[in-house]
């Protein structure tokens, strides 16, 4: 029995096995992990090319008077390809006073689809010459929750993660 031991310790067919089932993981993780990556930074350039063409729109008074759900809309169709964007999206549209150059609190108002009342988000039209700030929030699903960064990048109770842009403009008189 112990001969039978020694020689099935000696044989070398199944070694590259082995290092398979120990290399396998790691690579296929950071390979989930890159298209994750990849599918959100898509996904913000997207968000950051609808806002800024929004703004410009804005700017040059295409999009006159506002309320929040012609921004949203707005956002949405100059975005391009967002998933449910209408319903995953909020818009804050506030005045920056310039001669306090206070800005709106840091964390911007996201929509949490795990609670059933949302957040209330401001839109201020603002008057002429009035230095706006204009701050977009968006959840996702991640592709591949399992994935490593899939799994860092949960922040809500239904295990969306968040997208946030901004801009500024200046109403012009």
């Amino acid at each position: 029995m112990i001969a039978a031991l020694r020689r099935l310790l000696g044989r070398d067919s199944g070694a590259v096995t082995v290092e398979f089932v120990l290399w396998f993981p790691l690579f296929f993780g950071v390979f989930l992990s890159s298209v994750e990556s990849g599918i959100l930074m898509l996904r913000y350039v997207m968000l950051e090319r609808g806002l800024d063409v929004t703004v410009r729109d804005l700017r040059i008074g295409t999009l006159m008077f506002p309320d929040h759900d012609d921004l949203k809309r707005e956002i949405c169709r100059n975005s391009l390809i967002l998933p449910d964007c209408i319903d995953s999206l909020s818009v804050e549209l506030q005045r920056v006073s310039t001669t306090t150059w206070q800005m709106p609190p840091a964390p911007v108002a996201c929509i949490d689809r795990s609670e059933e009342v949302q957040p209330v988000t401001t839109v201020t039209q603002g008057g002429a010459n009035d230095l706006m700030l204009i701050r977009v929030c968006s959840k996702f699903e991640p592709i591949l929750p399992t994935s490593v960064l899939g799994l860092s990048l949960r922040n809500d109770g239904a295990g969306n993660y968040a997208l946030v842009a901004a801009s500024t403009f200046v109403n012009e008189p």
